[in-house]
């Protein structure tokens, strides 16, 4: 049974009782944008202004979801600065469940028809063997700008939370929560971090509305003079007791200070307190930006997969 329209509030849930499933025995095989925390993000930020170009299909065995695709479709993102970043091109995120890879083909015919006549990209992990040769049989082929030592490819990173050091932030910083801060505090902290941002207050409630968000694992440092110096948000997986970072930022002017792995700490040291075993963080993989994975590789996570950038040209249909 297949169920395709505009994606919803009520299908996060759904998508992420299968990302559940998927990492509970194969958490190699969690697609680029498909992770637990990663949906509710994503749909949060995005929601208010882009959900008309949000198309979606779910497939079912039963009452369980057992694959989806969710395509991003062009559109205009504003941003804090007053610019405009035109998306011209389709993206896809999706998940199968490895009991029922035979669906792949049909993700991808569903992706080729809401899609049709755009540039198409997609990040199955390097973990898909099924998936990948079905991707190469349908045109779509290897990124070279996305896959090269200067790419945008992503990797997945992950550490138990068994030893922990404590957290050490320089004089006159502390720690907060968004629900000790506020929304307004959370948003600029993430807008500061990310200039130019297309995050809003709006885009702070959506998310702040899903049920996997979670006030008191989301965490700030304020500095000296009150500015909100670094954020994150953990999301928490219970079933699997795994809680993912997602976004980590920090304030231009305060970056080098060593914050957000204060924060990190800190923040694996709460989770741990609410019931998690291990935690994820997801950075870019390519060799010449390494200053995210120098900081997770510090903190001891280590890579569990990576995405393979797909693309297929609008000619080829």
């Amino acid at each position: 049974m297949t169920d395709s329209e505009l994606m919803t509030a009520a299908d996060i849930p759904l998508m992420q009782g299968l990302a559940q499933r998927v990492t509970a025995s194969r958490p190699d095989l969690i697609s680029a944008g498909a992770s637990y925390g990663e949906l509710a993000w994503v749909w949060g930020q995005g929601a208010a202004r882009y959900r008309a170009t949000w198309p979606r299909r779910l497939w079912f065995s039963g009452a369980d979801l057992v694959a989806w695709g969710w395509a991003l479709l062009p559109r205009q993102v504003m941003r804090s600065d007053g610019s405009v970043r035109e998306v011209t091109g389709a993206a896809l995120s999706y998940q199968i469940h490895p009991d029922h890879t035979d669906l792949v083909d049909e993700v991808i015919e569903w992706y080729d028809g809401v899609a049709a006549g755009l540039e198409r990209t997609v990040c199955p992990t390097n973990a898909e063997e099924v998936a990948l040769k079905r991707w190469a049989a349908h045109g779509y082929q290897t990124d070279p700008a996305s896959q090269g030592d200067d790419g945008d490819w992503t990797q997945l990173n992950a550490r138990d939370l068994a030893d922990l050091e404590p957290p050490a932030l320089p004089d006159g910083f502390r720690f907060r929560t968004a629900d000790e801060a506020g929304p307004q505090a959370a948003v600029q902290a993430h807008v500061d971090a990310w200039s130019p941002s297309a995050y809003t207050a709006e885009s702070y409630r959506d998310v702040s509305q899903t049920a996997a968000y979670r006030g008191d694992l989301h965490v700030l440092v304020e500095a000296p003079d009150g500015t909100m110096a670094a954020s994150t948000i953990m999301w928490f997986d219970e079933a699997n007791r795994t809680i993912e970072f997602e976004p980590v930022g920090t304030h231009p002017d305060y970056r080098r200070l060593g914050l957000a792995r204060a924060m990190m700490l800190h923040g694996m040291g709460l989770a741990r307190a609410a019931g998690a075993t291990h935690a994820t963080v997801v950075c870019v993989g390519a060799p010449a930006r390494p200053q995210a994975r120098r900081l997770y590789y510090g903190l001891g996570f280590r890579e569990l997969s990576r995405d393979v950038p797909l693309i297929k040209s609008s000619a080829a249909d």
